[in-house]
Order: C-alpha cells, then structure tokens, then sequence
C-alpha cells in the first residue's frame, strides 16, 4: 500500500505540468507562439512570410513543367530564340500529334508499360515474401541477412552497371544472353533493397495475434500471407508498386545498355535515339508526353503514398 502511495505522489507533479501546458498552449515550444499570432502586425508578417515561401517554392517545382508544357506549343524559332518568351506567341498544338507519329510514342509507350509492369510483378513476388520471412519468420541470420541488404543502398548505382551488363550478357549456370529481351530490365530490378525494408516495417506493425490466430485455424505460413496479411497492406503495396514503376519509367542508361533494337527501346531510350533528327519544339512535345503518365500517376495516388510511407511508423 506505502509503495502504491509512493508512486502516485511521484506522478502527480508531472501530471500538473502536463495539465497546465494544456491548459495554456502559449506556453508550448512552437516557432510561432499563438499570443504573438493574435496581434495584427505580426499575423500579418506571418502570412505574407508564409505566402512568399509557398510562391517560391512552386515556381521552382512547376516552372520546369511549365517551360515543358509551353515549349511544345511553340514554333522551332520561338523555342530557341533569347531572350525566351514566357508565352507562346501562337500556340501550335499539332507539335504534339506530330511527336506522337513522328517518333513513334505508341510503340515506345507500350514498351515501357510492359517492362514497368513486369518488373512490378517481380518486385512484389519476391520483395513481399523475403520481406514477410524477415519481419514473421524469423529465419537464421535475419537480421545479418537485412543488414548486408541496407548496405547495397550506399553503393552508387553507376559502380554496379558494368557487372550487371556481364552478368546479362553471359548469365552464369544457363549461358544465357539477355540482351534485347525484357529479362535484362526484370531481373535487376527484382531484389530491391528499399522496398524489402519498407514492407518489412509495415508488416512489423501488424500484431502478433493476427497471425497467431491464423496458425490456430490451420493456415499455414503462406496462407497467412495471402488471407491475412496482403489485405491489410495495400497502403504499402501501393507505394511499392509506384517505387517500381517510375523506377522503371525513368531509368535511362540501362535500358539504352541492354535495348539496342530500336524496336524494343522503352520511351526515354527512343525519344534519345529520334532526337537528332527532329525539330526542338517536337521534342519538347514529345518529352511533355512521356511525362504524363508518371504525373498521373503520382497525382492520383499521393494520399496513398503518404499513408503507405508512414503507416509502418507507429505501433498501435
């Protein structure tokens, strides 16, 4: 009884300051305390501070898409005239159906879109499982296996091309070439070291009981992952299944390695290749294109990303 008595006399002090930071939030640590933000001169220097830095800030992230944007809308002269023109003088809107004949985006498209998808299929076929074995199973060596994994992120990817381009042109054991075949871009990307660490940490979050539950209905390991666990990880699955998509979408210095039929070539390679023979503003246009779907992309699922990128975080 003295011991209990003890103890709520050591927490009653910390209690009261807790209740009294509530009580008054202008005595909180923030930038900004909210008794100087209720006198007009300094709201009124706050938001214009706040105002002047949300304008910067997105004029450095759209006035690139802007120039894009406009610069295929514009005629070859305006394009490379100086000083530049902030508007087009005339807008030329076939400089787009013009790229999308002229170098052969449909092609180029659907190339890209069957590489991007396959290697997300493999990303979440064997990043799920070796992130599902790692954080439930606990298999030997787990944590030295996860380790070594992390440490691949520090090395450059420009240092691990020249032995990824060997192994695709004489793949050990099957004496296989690679080349010009969409394994070349699959079988890369498969083990990502990123990825694996963020379901890791999501399926980390997920209690214990639900899968103790599981294995006493009788599903096995497996089953459990199928029933239990994916269906409650779509947050993290979705971005994942973005990460390997715009990886894809975006490499450049691969694909133009391993692609060399120009029939094969994803969006970035081809658009690279056609380059030299077509006029400033059709590249432009064409270049405004192959932007669209990642933009797209990231516009209608950023909710998910942010939801997915946090959801491991916390436990609870």
């Amino acid at each position: 009884m003295a011991s209990n008595t003890f103890v709520s006399r050591r927490r009653v002090p910390g209690e009261r300051r807790a209740e009294r930071r509530a009580a008054d939030p202008g005595r909180q640590r923030t930038l900004i305390s909210p008794a100087q933000l209720g006198r007009p001169r300094a709201r009124t220097v706050y938001w214009i501070v706040f105002g002047v830095v949300i304008a910067l800030f997105t004029v450095a992230f759209l006035g690139p898409l802007y120039w894009m944007v406009t610069g295929g809308l514009k005629t070859t002269q305006e394009v490379v005239q100086s000083p530049p023109t902030a508007f087009p003088t005339s807008v030329h809107t076939e400089n787009y159906s013009r790229a999308w004949t002229v170098m052969d985006l449909s092609r180029l498209l659907f190339n890209t879109l069957y590489y991007a998808f396959g290697a997300l299929a493999f990303q979440l076929l064997f990043d799920v499982t070796a992130a599902y074995s790692l954080s439930k199973l606990r298999p030997v060596f787990g944590k030295v296996i996860l380790g070594m994994m992390l440490a691949t992120l520090m090395i450059p990817a420009t240092v691990l091309v020249v032995p990824q381009y060997l192994t695709v042109l004489d793949v050990p054991i099957v004496q296989r070439n690679l080349l010009n075949s969409p394994w070349a871009i699959w079988l890369p990307s498969v083990t990502n070291a990123f990825n694996i660490f963020l379901l890791k940490r999501f399926f980390d979050s997920i209690p214990r009981e639900l899968l103790d539950a599981a294995a006493i209905d009788g599903a096995s390991p497996l089953r459990t992952l199928r029933s239990v666990v994916l269906p409650i990880s779509r947050p993290i699955l979705g971005v994942v299944s973005i990460f390997a998509i715009v990886g894809v979408w975006k490499d450049f210095l691969w694909p133009m390695l391993t692609l060399p039929d120009p029939s094969k070539q994803t969006l970035n390679v081809g658009i690279y290749s056609l380059a030299s023979g077509v006029p400033e503003n059709v590249l432009i246009a064409a270049l405004t294109i192959a932007s669209i779907p990642t933009l797209l992309i990231f516009l209608l699922f950023q909710r998910n990303i942010m939801s997915g990128l946090t959801a491991g975080g916390l436990k609870g």
